[in-house]
């Protein structure tokens, strides 16, 4: 078993390497061949590793190769295989095997095509070099990496200038949540002395009274610093605000790594970590605060801003980020079964309405704007229906699978006690109106309507090739079953084990006591608040949108304050752009003045050459040629040392 653990990161990674290193030699077929080839045996391993998981208990938590050893501290690569994990794994895998088929039509005329799978073969690697970890650095390790990758995947085509600041953009922003996640990581070494994930869990309670003093006289809470430490990097790579602005700028890498990113694995990696470190979050009521707060606010600033979107990918990008604050809401009220149901199923949904949207993009010869779609229902049927069932378990609507985890979330928010859960409460029903309207928003102005195209466009218009539409029906079969199968299993049953810790008196017990069968689930659930006001904001979109379509732009110019504002994105990178990178920037051209041009050049280069030139100036005074003068400084320099000699005696 422990060869079939190593082979399952493993065989991403040799077929990144082959592709990588010989994509010429290999070609094209060669290329997309031995990825796809590393990713179907990743996957094919994930479901029989999770059937022993689920089916007989298989447990694994080893060490399997020391890296470094320092004093008595291993620095280890090794693997922690447990309900959380094979979760984890089957997801990544399968929405990755996904996403690498339909690029084969998706990027079948870019020139660097070979490039572009060794690198989505190597984000699969770091994927689940992250969620297989049994410890703290193999977890950085791979946390990075995946950083490290969709740098270079934003950046594909790095000749526009958008993907390069794009890019950067996505870089800079994590890094400041990976600095609060390495300085959490060192406050778990520092006062645990390990970082072995089940050595600081078992550990954790006896330092819960523990505190720090961050500033001098002023004691913290050791478990509610390292926690919020822990977030902070997870609000990087999960996109919370403030660290949310590198995400939808990230639209400008090709959409398959759009998709990848978006649905289950990159973003999903901080609410999968919080998720692992629940023993450590169980322990801080104040940090699961700041985390449902945080959740919270993402939820509901972000669904506004899909509002107004004309980009087609970018409906979906704000869409994410609103879905990944539901699930950070989840982890906040302590309902993590919840948040990493609700992360399986929206890694399916999303999926589906990211590689929807490069098929509409395709078939529309690379343009995104909505305004210059319309009509797409009948020229792209399988590409329109696969985008109504994302569509419909996006906003929530039962059977599909997004009705079940999101209402979940809600019941979960419901039953918390926790500071700031009133409010969350209401971000969360707000979000439910506003997602179903924009959601399907996007599906009437690019599918419905009249044809807004221009003429060579609408002459050329077909449905994509069977790479493409294969993935979106795939994609589309779990974004309808995922739900109403999965609800019972991972909610209410013993799913999780000890894979995450659940308060005794938490949310997940009022659900548990709640919890009466799936048909009464489903039908208390189109009988209640978030059910009505989803169908209200598909009924408004419809009305919008179908029946009224000058009603949006009379909004608009009416409601011009408001609209300037989401269209600024809330001023948040205008106010990175003068505060943090103008401040660097005039900080960095200080120094130089001051260091550079004043100390360095001024005083130590030019200074010492001026001295130099000085004392030179004074010296070659003396310098006459003159043979008495000559003469006379040596009787003078006589008498100096005979003078010196006779003082002495």
């Amino acid at each position: 078993m422990k060869s079939l653990l190593v082979l399952i990161p493993l065989a991403p990674l040799f077929g990144s390497l082959l592709a990588g290193l010989l994509g010429k030699t290999i070609g094209r077929t060669g290329a997309h061949l031995a990825t796809i080839l590393g990713v179907a045996i990743a996957l094919m391993a994930s479901l029989f590793v999770a059937n022993e998981v689920f089916s007989h208990g298989f447990h694994f938590n080893e060490a399997l190769y020391t890296w470094i050893t320092i004093g008595s501290l291993p620095m280890q690569v090794g693997f922690l295989i447990d309900p959380l994990t094979a979760t984890m794994m089957v997801v990544v895998t399968f929405v990755s095997l996904m996403v690498h088929i339909y690029t084969i039509g998706y990027m079948h005329e870019d020139p660097g095509y070979q490039r572009f799978f060794s690198y989505i073969a190597l984000f699969t690697f770091a994927m689940l070099m992250l969620v297989m970890s049994n410890n703290f650095l193999q977890l950085f390790f791979g946390w990075e990496a995946v950083g490290l990758v969709s740098y270079l995947l934003i950046g594909f085509w790095f000749t526009r200038p958008t993907a390069i600041y794009a890019n950067l953009k996505a870089f800079l922003v994590n890094r400041v949540g990976d600095f609060g996640f390495l300085l959490g990581i060192g406050l778990v070494l520092a006062h645990f002395g390990s970082l072995d994930y089940q050595t600081v869990f078992n550990a954790a309670p006896s330092h819960i009274n523990d505190t720090i003093e961050l500033f001098a006289g002023s004691p913290w809470s050791l478990m509610t610093v390292t926690c919020i430490l822990l977030f902070i990097g997870a609000m990087g790579k999960s996109a919370q605000m403030p660290l949310h602005v590198w995400l939808p700028d990230s639209m400008e890498g090709p959409t398959p790594i759009s998709a990848l990113i978006h649905a289950a694995t990159m973003v999903t990696a901080g609410i999968f970590m919080v998720s692992r470190m629940s023993p450590l979050f169980e322990l801080s009521p104040t940090a699961r605060s700041f985390v449902l707060i945080i959740g919270a606010t993402t939820a509901l600033l972000m669904a506004f801003l899909g509002i107004i979107q004309y980009d087609i990918k970018r409906v979906v990008a704000y869409s994410t980020l609103s879905q990944l604050g539901y699930m950070t809401v989840a982890l906040g009220v302590s309902a993590y079964p919840v948040a990493i149901f609700h992360l399986a199923t929206h890694a399916f949904f999303k999926a589906l309405l990211f590689l929807g949207a490069g098929s509409v993009i395709h078939a529309m010869h690379h343009e995104q704007d909505m305004r210059h779609m319309g009509g797409l229902r009948k020229h792209l049927p399988i590409t329109y229906w696969t985008a109504v069932v994302g569509s419909l378990a996006l906003a929530g609507i039962p059977p599909f699978a997004g009705f079940y985890s999101k209402d979940a979330i809600i019941e979960a928010v419901q039953a918390s006690h926790a500071f700031g859960s009133s409010y969350a409460l209401f971000a969360v029903m707000a979000g439910v109106f506003i997602t179903a309207f924009y959601s399907f928003r996007m599906l009437f102005m690019t599918f419905h309507g009249k044809e807004r195209m221009d003429h060579h466009t609408k002459e050329h218009l077909h449905e994509s090739p069977w790479v493409i539409t294969l993935p979106l029906v795939m994609l589309a079969i779990p974004s309808f079953f995922a739900g109403f199968m999965g609800i019972e299993p991972l909610l209410f049953s013993d799913y999780f084990g000890q894979s995450i810790y659940l308060a005794p008196d938490g949310p997940m017990s009022v659900l548990r006591e709640e919890w009466h069968g799936l048909i009464q689930f489903t039908l208390h659930g189109m009988m209640a608040a978030p059910f009505m006001l989803a169908v209200a904001g598909i009924a408004t979109s419809a009305y919008l949108y179908l029946l009224r379509p000058d009603i949006p732009d009379a909004i608009k110019n009416r409601m011009g304050p408001i609209y300037r504002l989401l269209e600024n994105k809330y001023y948040f990178d205008r106010f990175n752009e003068i505060v943090f990178a103008g401040g660097a920037r005039s900080l960095g051209g200080g120094l130089w003045r001051v260091g550079d041009q004043t100390f360095i050049d001024g005083g130590m280069v030019h200074g010492s050459a001026a001295l130099v030139a000085r004392a030179s100036s004074v010296i070659r005074r003396v310098q006459t040629g003159f043979l008495y003068n000559y003469a006379f400084m040596m009787i003078f320099g006589v008498f100096a040392l005979l003078t010196i000699w006779l003082f002495k005696a």
